[in-house]
């Protein structure tokens, strides 16, 4: 129902005050231990995780706004820093340890700012000898005539260096973001060509007749598909391919909510296995790369395949053991012939050429996001895509990846990432109760929110814990960025969960209930396997 007022529902039109409130709030109610840029940062984190969970403007709009305000109100172009220096002066020494400082340098607690480089200040204790109007002597054994104080204490470049413009805006262009676009370009004529659906043909041959086998392959099949196109894609065109063995079946099979439910789980499972799978992975990757951990398209595949066909065989047994088949075989009618024109073949080659240099990285050395390259040009330059079908691409998606991106260098740069972890003692938190509080909260959250969300507001805390040190030799911010990406796509307890949850919902034949009690076994067996591996498994092959 909408509420008349610019064509919101009025859960949209609270997200979009509490989003606009949000973004204020930070500025009129100023917090002590947090920066002025901090403060900026706080309100842009606020509004757009308010506006991203309650969507009164589109998700990928929201991105676009981050990035807008982040550059209006963050860089050092923007009218806030622009032209914009940090007032300071020199003390001047009077005898030993006597200085002579500006009055307004000294803070209520004794002490004054020290800027030490651009961005960081360092304090430094003094004992008020006398005040005199505009300058005040003070006893301090730690100043010196090389130092720079700060002469106002509240200055908006107080511990904060504005970092340029294409900062910000330069994330669409991210190394990630190239990743992706090569991978929905691949996905996009692959739709368009039909290899696709002969792939599935040709995949789900082997499987037989036997329905427990015909579920297996679907399973591996979607999640194949998943791992090098869109879960979404993929869980759109198997759906199609599982509607005539429903109808084979009898009104009262229980077998047939398992066969619907299966698309949707291997989907969102299979997507884990690659850099390209799903948007998480790739927010986790673009983190970790900013902090000097380069993961590549091989060592990605190392990491996950295990655990994704850990999680797909047990959730095959789980819906053969919820929804048992009530016949022994069924007829797979799969047709399709092989297009072999010019520009078909054209990209077969262009896709295996890529997929083998994409999984060949550790061998070659060409980083992945510059193999996506080989897609982008050439499947437009041998016309095998054309401008109507780049249109069709999801930009939206794109726009959204580069909103997460700068909102976390924003976090990060103003210190706002470090300040949101500091009032917990995450010191005494052992490893695994790390990793279970983030599988946890990864997982819950992305029930209700879109998991690249999830993952977009889970890595700044991430960083923090590694750049802040205060977890210690225990953190390993590699296995935890990973923990983060896996447990988002992990999440599917509602038809709002994932897009490909809300394809299979759309059939008519799954039913809510059905979908919760798998998402939540799922969930609750994934958090532990997700702890298992990062004990076990993930420490052996990072190293």
């Amino acid at each position: 129902m909408k509420s008349g007022f610019l064509g919101l529902t009025p859960i949209q039109l609270t997200g979009l005050i509490l989003g606009i409130a949000g973004l204020f709030l930070p500025l009129l109610l100023p917090i002590a231990t947090l920066s002025t840029a901090g403060q900026i940062g706080l309100g842009i984190f606020i509004m757009a995780a308010i506006f991203w969970m309650f969507e009164p403007i589109p998700i990928y709009a929201t991105s676009m706004l981050v990035i807008f305000l982040q550059v209006l109100m963050l860089s050092a172009q923007g009218p806030v820093y622009m032209d914009s220096e940090l007032p300071v002066s020199n003390p001047v020494e009077l005898r030993e340890q006597n200085w002579q400082i500006p009055t307004e340098a000294l803070r209520d607690d004794g002490t004054v700012l020290v800027s030490v480089e651009p961005g960081e200040t360092q304090t430094v204790s003094v004992q008020v000898l006398d005040r005199n109007g505009q300058h005040a002597i003070v006893q301090s054994e730690e100043l010196t005539t090389g130092h720079n104080i700060v002469t106002n204490p509240d200055h908006r470049l107080v511990n904060y260096q504005p970092n340029s413009y294409t900062d910000y805006i330069g994330t669409l262009a991210n190394p990630i973001i190239i990743l992706f676009l090569g991978g929905f370009m691949l996905a996009e004529a692959s739709v368009k060509y039909n290899l696709d659906k002969n792939l599935t043909r040709y995949l789900l041959g082997p499987f037989g007749t036997r329905p427990r086998f015909i579920v297996l392959g679907l399973m591996l099949v979607t999640a194949v598909l998943s791992a090098f196109m869109s879960n979404t894609a993929t869980a759109a065109m198997m759906v199609t391919v599982i509607l005539p063995i429903i109808a084979q079946l009898e009104p009262e099979d229980r077998f047939k909510f398992g066969l619907a439910l299966a698309i949707p789980i291997a989907a969102n499972i299979g997507g884990i296995t690659t850099p390209i799978g799903t948007p998480p992975n790739a927010i986790v990757i673009a983190a970790l790369t900013e902090y000097g951990i380069d993961i590549s398209f091989t060592d990605w595949i190392i990491i996950a395949a295990p655990l994704v066909l850990v999680m797909l065989v047990f959730s095959w047994w789980l819906l053969l053991t919820l929804f048992p088949p009530g016949s022994n075989r069924f007829d797979l009618k799969l047709e399709g012939k092989l297009n072999l024109s010019a520009k078909a073949i054209g990209l077969y080659v262009i896709f295996g050429v890529t997929v083998l240099l994409w999984i060949t990285e550790n061998q070659h050395g060409i980083p992945s996001s510059m193999v996506a390259f080989l897609p982008v040009a050439a499947l437009v330059t041998g016309r095998i895509l054309n401008k109507n079908d780049i249109r069709k691409l999801p930009w939206d998606v794109l726009w959204l990846m580069a909103g997460g991106i700068s909102l976390g260098i924003g976090m990060s740069q103003t210190g706002l990432a470090e300040w949101m972890i500091s009032g917990l003692d995450w010191g005494a938190m052992g490893y695994i109760t790390l990793v279970l509080a983030f599988s946890i909260v990864a997982i819950a959250m992305s029930n209700f929110l879109s998991n690249t969300v999830t993952a977009t507001l889970l890595m700044p805390m991430v960083i923090s814990l590694q750049v802040s040190g205060v977890m210690g030799e225990s953190f390993n911010l590699l296995i935890t960025g990973i923990v983060v990406a896996v447990a988002c796509s992990l999440a599917m307890v509602l038809p709002i969960s994932t897009p490909p949850n809300a394809i299979a919902m759309s059939t008519g034949i799954i039913r809510t209930k059905d979908m919760a009690k798998m998402g939540i076994i799922v969930g609750v067996t994934g958090v532990l396997v997700i702890l298992a591996y990062a004990v076990f498994y993930w420490p052996i092959v990072t190293s």
